[in-house]
């Protein structure tokens, strides 16, 4: 018997992915494979969602938002289960789901699935805690810890732009140091953004990144005059290059130090990451997923 752990968020997004769980029975039942679903909550942890894991288990299918894919990750690699992942993107932040080419469509999202091969990507470590798409640290980083649930499953993504526009008076001069082979950084900086994927609230920050290079894209924007931040955040939406360009600080590796003694808190795709100091590392097809269109 083939089995397919699903592990779903019914919080994520607009709460409505419990509707389509009929949908995702039915179309797995047409490949001869059976759902065997575990509902997060408070009162359970996520954890438990993986007592009874054999070899009759194909891949763990997950439905949620980075976060929840992030916490299902972290708990895979804790009990060292080694089996592919496909996501189902139903949580407020979608990014690593949109990057790899997933469909919002439930339907068409778990045909994609089963039609598809293996395919290994890398992962993001942050200290203990692993992470698929980006890690943060600096201004805008504590937004989505601290935003109102409601008021991000009512407006979704522009959520973060609020609340990230009411912090632009709140500037400040951040001291960082940032060490790796290829670069080191010893100054102020108001933002600093470690990418596996490629985009950060839906925006395309990191154009150059690829998931299975081995490496990690670190962009960090220093601390200066406020008139070039505009014009930096301009740059990098449109996908310029973002080599040589004054104020930010570009740079590929596969590991990398950071002490910071600021009062400021890391974020790992939307949940609190770890303290300060840091090692971030790529580890080179450490993940393998379902689903992806990235050749």
């Amino acid at each position: 018997m083939n089995k397919v752990k699903f592990i779903y968020n019914p919080y994520a997004g607009e709460n409505t992915i419990a509707s389509d769980l009929d949908t995702i029975i039915m179309i797995h039942q047409k490949y001869d494979y059976t759902i065997v679903p575990y509902r997060i909550c408070n009162e359970y942890p996520i954890a438990d969602a993986f007592n009874g894991i054999d070899k009759n288990y194909k891949y763990i299918l997950i439905a949620g938002g980075d976060g929840t894919i992030d916490t299902v990750v972290n708990e895979m690699k804790k009990r060292n289960i080694d089996l592919p992942i496909a996501i189902i993107p139903a949580g407020t932040a979608n990014d690593f789901a949109n990057y790899i080419g997933m469909p919002h469509d439930v339907h068409d999202a778990c045909n994609q699935i089963l039609e598809s091969r293996v395919k290994e990507v890398d992962l993001g470590k942050i200290n203990d805690k692993y992470f698929l798409n980006v890690a943060s640290t600096g201004l805008f980083t504590d937004i989505s810890q601290n935003m109102d649930t409601n008021l991000k499953n009512t407006i979704g993504k522009l959520a973060y732009y609020v609340k990230g526009i009411e912090q632009l008076p709140n500037f400040r001069k951040l001291k960082i140091k940032v060490s790796s082979e290829e670069v080191f950084f010893d100054g102020d900086m108001y933002l600093m953004l470690v990418f596996n994927g490629q985009t950060a609230g839906n925006l395309k920050f990191a154009y150059n990144a690829k998931v299975d290079d081995g490496l990690l894209d670190v962009i960090i924007i220093k601390a200066g005059v406020m008139k070039n931040i505009l014009s930096i955040f301009v740059k990098m939406l449109r996908n310029e290059h973002l080599e040589n360009i004054e104020g930010i600080v570009y740079f590929k590796t596969n590991k990398l130090e950071i002490e910071c003694f600021e009062d400021i808190v890391t974020d790992i795709d939307g949940e609190r990451g770890p303290d300060f100091p840091l090692t971030i590392t790529c580890e080179k097809a450490g993940l393998s997923i379902l689903g992806s269109k990235i050749k």
